[in-house]
């Protein structure tokens, strides 16, 4: 039985490091460049790089990315 909880213990741990910096940022602009642009300066101030995973164009850009560190 000990050896069951320990072994929970290591896997619900083992995600804790991929789980820790998981953070959803969003910009709008009239344009891709300006969006992602904004996207790229909020990746800077938190020291991540980003990874786009939505954009949209209706009356102007609507982008969201993933920060990843």
């Amino acid at each position: 039985m000990n050896t069951i909880k320990t072994f929970a213990a290591v896997i619900a741990l083992s995600f804790l490091p991929l789980t820790s910096f998981a953070q959803s940022v969003t910009a709008v602009d009239s344009t891709l460049d300006g969006a992602e642009a904004k996207i790229a300066a909020q990746a800077k101030e938190a020291g991540a790089s980003y990874k786009v995973t939505e954009a949209y164009n209706n009356n102007g850009v609507h982008m969201t990315a993933e920060l990843l560190k």
